[in-house]
């Protein structure tokens, strides 16, 4: 995928991270910013973002932040990279962040033709809970509809009156209508909580990489607010793609051959990661003598990206990987075993979220 292709609602993989990074003028990640980085920080997933320092400041400093991020109800499934948003949200939410999580039914009715209604129903029967179950703090976490949010809907009409039609066709290379309300009322909801306070406050936004056009037109809207100091530029933080396992794209449920959602069947899975493309060579023999080729190892990367949360314990696989001492099937097995605990975890988890929805903070209007 070229720089010049990144869509928000697409399936496509990025080859080069760091060339795209460039392209849009993305600072490089630092761990260095942030306090016990979590995993995705501290094994390059996390790769880049926009203005970190603000919020690192802030937290060093213990000063006001927020950080945001959404809930699309158009599919009662997860996929991975919506895993590794909820973790960085946790993340900061752990760091003093006061934490939003939109329900995008606007968005979902506009953009993926699910009513409303429908979206909210399955909102409060899965997404929430499923956040929740995935380590944010009831407690500590506000919620809120979109459809509900007269001020979102405020922000988001001031917005489209500022951002020409070239700029949005620039971000985004088409002008379906559909999406220009989608991405306008994106923009009320980032700064939402700015708004709601009734000043500027420092705010991130941890999103795969093929949410950043979004990010990118709210910060050229922002610029243009400047000269009326009522919003902060908005910061952003960017992980890498979960590939598919057949290595082909990133992981989609559109490719049920290589995608493991959230929840999914244990037989699922387990196909999906037998069959998975994998760095290991063409016989035991070969293997046991030259290793994995663990770059090219789609298992591996499940394995890095989500299931394995010791640093030690990942370094000792990836070295009896590479070496020649494990096999393909005995990593297979690791990552079969280690997604069947997530799995079974998180329906515990999710269960009982469920049970407590009357106790999730609802923000009202």
């Amino acid at each position: 995928m070229t720089s010049e292709q990144i869509d928000p609602w697409g399936d496509n993989l990025i080859s080069d991270y760091k060339q795209v990074a460039q392209h849009f003028g993305l600072e490089a990640f630092d761990t260095k910013l942030f306090p016990n980085p979590n995993r995705l920080m501290r094994r390059g997933i996390v790769f880049a973002g926009r203005d970190l320092k603000r919020i690192s400041e802030s937290i060093q400093k213990k000063k006001p932040f927020y950080v945001l991020t959404g809930v699309m109800p158009s599919s009662e499934k997860l996929h991975f990279g919506t895993k590794s948003v909820v973790e960085n949200v946790k993340y900061f939410q752990e760091q003093g962040g006061e934490t939003f999580v939109l329900v995008a039914d606007l968005e979902s009715a506009a953009a993926r033709g699910v009513s409303v209604e429908e979206g909210r129903k399955r909102a409060l029967q899965f997404h929430i809970p499923a956040y929740l179950a995935l380590g944010l703090d009831i407690q500590k976490t506000h919620f809120y509809f979109q459809s509900e949010n007269r001020t979102v809907t405020k922000l988001a009409f001031e917005a489209a009156q500022r951002i020409t039609l070239n700029e949005f066709k620039g971000v985004y290379g088409n002008a379906d209508p559909g999406r220009i309300m989608s991405a306008v009322t994106q923009i009320g909801d980032m700064i939402y909580p700015q708004e709601r306070h009734a000043q500027p406050v420092p705010g991130i936004i941890p999103v795969g990489l093929d949410q950043e056009p979004h990010v990118r037109l709210c910060r050229d809207y922002l610029h243009k607010m400047e000269h009326t100091k009522r919003f902060m530029p908005i910061s952003s933080m960017y992980h890498m793609f979960l590939p598919s396992m057949d290595g082909n794209a990133k992981m989609s449920k559109s490719n049920p051959k290589g995608n493991i959602s959230i929840p999914d069947d244990i037989k699922n899975v387990e196909k999906v990661i037998k069959s998975a493309v994998t760095g290991g060579r063409k016989t035991a023999e070969e293997q046991r003598k030259l290793g994995a080729e663990i770059e090219k190892d789609m298992v591996y990367e499940l394995l890095k990206q989500h299931l394995v949360e010791s640093d030690h314990e990942l370094q000792k696989i990836h070295d009896d990987y590479k070496s020649g001492k494990m096999l393909s099937g005995e990593l297979k097995q690791i990552a079969v075993e280690k997604m069947t605990t997530f799995l079974k975890k998180f329906n515990e988890d999710m269960e009982m979220y469920r049970s407590k929805i009357d106790d999730v903070k609802f923000l009202t209007f």
